[in-house]
């Protein structure tokens, strides 16, 4: 059982009666703005641990010398 567009095509039309299509873009906007920097945020985690198993290598190697 799911949505078929026509059910789809009635709730979108619902929403943009009860909130304006002008509120629907800043919510749109918002969301797409929150994805993206989590996107980033997950994407920049391993360069960041690769950049800090570095540093602590590095700090090893002069402790042992």
């Amino acid at each position: 059982m799911g949505f078929g567009w026509q059910e789809l095509l009635i709730i979108a039309v619902i929403v943009a009666l009860v909130f304006g299509t002008k509120k629907l873009r800043n919510i749109g906007s918002d969301l797409g703005g929150a994805v993206k920097g989590f996107k980033e945020s997950v994407g920049s985690e391993p360069q960041d641990q690769a950049v800090a198993d570095s540093d602590t290598a590095v700090e090893k190697k002069a402790v042992a010398e």
